[in-house]
């Protein structure tokens, strides 16, 4: 991230005003990127207000249920002043050079936008003031607004908003950060519960995701790819496919070998989506040999064995002499942590609907980052990227998994080739089979305790996947992880092993596994010191204090972290006797700019049988929760995310292709395992922050840590399935 946008992400903003189509004012802002001009008229988000007084308002980031299309809105609103039931929200199409940055990932939205949104609305409301001024040939200064209307009090006069906005378009307007901003003690819309803007139609089956697309003339497609990632078509009988009722085509697509984009395969064409799975159905393709066809998890397994036993490829962070630090210390502890490779599984597969048509394509896709998309498609069928249009739809899921882009260059190349408008639906097979998988990892722990129990030194040697200095996507660690900067004898060594299947970005990258492993040798360090749990976190937190530099993302402050943790304990009772068989974990974890800390109660009864009773949270993002229903929703959706992919979830690959292909093997948590989750959140004077993620990663540590508590037995590998029984 561009630290000085997190600094102040207002810097190169100008707003600009203008009629609005129908009358009435329309009001928009740009931040110009490298190269562009200062006020050029490049918009990011723009209002309009109608002759009625009716307010629109555009959301330009992809909402894949994670809320920001009606969060976003409600900064604007805020400052704008208008009651929120008079808003609509119109989700944005896809265009970065009217809207900049447009991308559902890395729980930066709110970060980034939260002042400047909101000083849009603040000069949307100082215009309509002018306009009432003028008008009434007094001072603005004399002038204030209730939500909707000028009003000036001397006077007892007042304007709707309607009645003013032709004449505000008119003005110039005033240097946004010369504005005053509301004190959020005058909130009305931030900060204030509001159910999000799509619900009646999700909650009546109206169509509103990606897969509920139509178009005039569409067709559906299918598209078989190998199991082993990327290996090509050697031959293919397409008559069968041709012969199924309604099919209109088959043909092989040669595709290429990024892993990200066009791949090879075999598309049918249909009149309806089962028509074209059938058709797929009755080929019989035979797929060539690849280099990847000889890895298996087995193999992972034994290299990333020997690779633990064999001096280390490299060290990614070395503070003080960890080596010294153990041979002092009163007792060592080790102990070896893996995770698995695990899938996205969104409810809503992948899906896309594609028109290629004149040299342009008109593309509708549930995707978080619309740009990448638009250049393989561009580069895919020979068409400059500016012929490219991308609706946003709403997804039904994203959690990182539709920052790839390969089902929309698929759609689009198949509708080039069909000579139609297509829909192409990934089977839940084709979902979980060729995702972009968070990569599995290898840590082995050594800590070193003195004679009071304090952590004198802790050493990390990694093994993931990657070559030479380079990692494969997600698979690297952040040298800054907790506990580094914070203990003094501290090493993190690494090393890696190549690998063919594709990886990607799930839901807080990396740090839902370093989340598991550091906090769970954390506890099993606290039980050797024979210290409370959170208070041996405590002590290892020390003094609030910020490790690192400030306005940087991996800067730490101990401070926060010992806040949340302290209020988690507080909500839960963390302390308390339980019943046999019964007991507490807890686990915190800072991610994506937030500091998050989880306790759960469990108990494990006879056979093994598990129940989690209920889970506690506390996080501090920052010093505004802008919508607390949707913060709140976000938090317990990351936690009980966490709780499935901890308890069912292992992607296993032979011969190079992967094993999964359903949710009977590879389950999300079912509703009958999902217990209450209970948010706290705690305001800090710090840059409110986005809420995607970063609950996720101390939950699978806090699981197992009650686990432990409830029956001695430590859980060091996942899933933990029938490790229990």
């Amino acid at each position: 991230m561009d630290g000085e946008m997190l600094r102040d992400p207002n810097r190169r903003l100008f707003l600009q005003t203008g009629a609005a189509l129908g009358g009435g004012l329309m009001l928009s802002f740009s931040l110009s990127g490298p190269g562009q001009a200062a006020g050029d008229g490049q918009l990011n988000a723009y209002v309009r207000i109608g002759p009625d007084g009716g307010v629109t308002i555009v959301s330009k980031v992809p909402e894949v249920g994670q809320g920001i299309k009606t969060s976003l809105p409600m900064l604007i609103a805020e400052e704008l002043d208008v009651e929120w039931s008079a808003v609509t929200v119109e989700q944005a199409i896809a265009d970065t050079k009217v809207f900049g940055r447009q991308v559902a990932g890395g729980s930066m939205a709110t970060t980034l936008e939260y002042d400047g949104l909101r000083r849009v609305g603040a000069t949307g409301r100082a215009l309509l003031i002018g306009a009432a001024a003028a008008r009434w040939g007094v001072a603005a200064e004399t002038c204030a607004t209730e939500p909707g209307f000028v009003i000036h009090a001397a006077s007892n006069r007042r304007l709707a908003y309607g009645d003013l906005a032709q004449a505000a378009a008119a003005l110039t307007p005033p240097d946004p950060k010369s504005l005053t901003l509301k004190d959020p003690k005058a909130f009305r819309i931030i900060g204030k519960r509001q159910q999000s803007r799509d619900i009646d139609a999700i909650v009546t089956g109206q169509p509103l995701y990606g897969i509920d697309t139509r178009v005039p003339g569409m067709l559906y497609a299918t598209f078989a790819k190998a199991p082993t990632f990327g290996a090509k078509v050697v031959s293919v009988d397409l008559a069968p496919a041709r012969a199924v009722a309604g099919v209109k085509d088959a043909f092989v697509v040669e595709g290429g070998t990024n892993l990200q984009g066009l791949m090879p395969g075999v598309a049918v064409v249909a009149e309806s989506w089962w028509a074209a799975r059938k058709g797929r159905n009755a080929l019989e393709i035979k797929w060539a040999e690849h280099p990847t066809s000889a890895q298996s998890s087995a193999g992972f397994a034994a290299r990333a064995a020997e690779l633990a036993k064999a001096p280390p490829h490299r060290t990614l962070r070395s503070d003080g002499d960890v080596d010294a630090a153990f041979k002092g210390a009163a007792k060592v502890v080790k102990a070896a942590y893996s995770y698995p490779f695990i899938a996205h599984v969104n409810l809503e597969p992948q899906n896309c609907t594609a028109s290629f048509k004149d040299g342009k394509v008109e593309i509708w896709a549930p995707t978080q980052n619309p740009e990448p998309g638009r250049k393989l498609v561009a580069a895919a069928l020979g068409v400059a990227e500016t012929d490219v249009t991308i609706h946003l739809v709403r997804g039904g899921g994203g959690f990182g998994r539709r920052l790839m882009n390969d089902y929309m260059v698929e759609a689009a190349f198949i509708s080039k080739l069909a000579g139609a408008p297509v829909k192409l639906v990934w089977t839940r097979e084709d979902d979980i089979q060729h995702d972009f998988y968070r990569p599995g990892g290898w840590h082995n722990f050594t800590g070193g305790l003195d004679d009071k129990g304090d952590l004198v030194g802790w050493r990390d040697h990694f093994v993931t996947f990657g070559e030479g200095e380079q990692f494969a996507t997600s698979a690297g660690m952040n040298a800054t992880q907790f506990p580094g900067r914070a203990v003094a004898n501290y090493k993190l060594d690494v090393s890696v092993m190549p690998l063919g299947a594709p990886t990607g970005y799930l839901r807080a990258p990396g740090n839902n596994a370093f989340g598991f492993v550091i906090q769970s040798f954390t506890d099993e360090l606290a039980v050797a010191s024979k210290q409370d749990p959170v208070a041996f976190r405590r002590k290892l937190l020390g003094e609030p204090r910020l490790l690192g530099e400030a306005g940087q993302g991996d800067a730490f402050d101990t401070g926060r972290m010992r806040g949340v943790l302290d209020l988690v304990a507080e909500t839960s009772g963390w302390g308390r006797k339980t019943a046999k068989g019964t007991g507490l974990g807890v686990a915190c974890h800072y991610s994506h700019l937030g500091y998050v800390a989880v306790v759960m109660e469990v108990s494990v009864a006879k056979g093994g049988v598990l129940k989690i009773h209920k889970v506690w949270a506390a996080v501090d993002c920052g010093s505004q929760i802008v919508n607390p229903s949707g913060a709140e929703q976000q938090v317990q959706g990351s936690i009980l995310d966490a709780i499935g992919s901890t308890l069912h979830q292992a992607i296993t690959f032979e011969n190079g292709a992967t094993m999964q292909g359903s949710f009977g093997d590879h389950s999300p948590l079912r509703m009958v395992e999902a217990p209450p989750v209970e948010v706290h959140f705690k305001l800090s004077d710090n840059r409110p922050t986005g809420l995607g993620e970063p609950a996720y990663p101390p939950a699978p540590a806090a699981l197992c840590n009650a686990i432990f508590a409830a029956t001695g037995k430590r859980i060091r590998s996942l899933p933990i399935g029938d490790q229990l029984a």
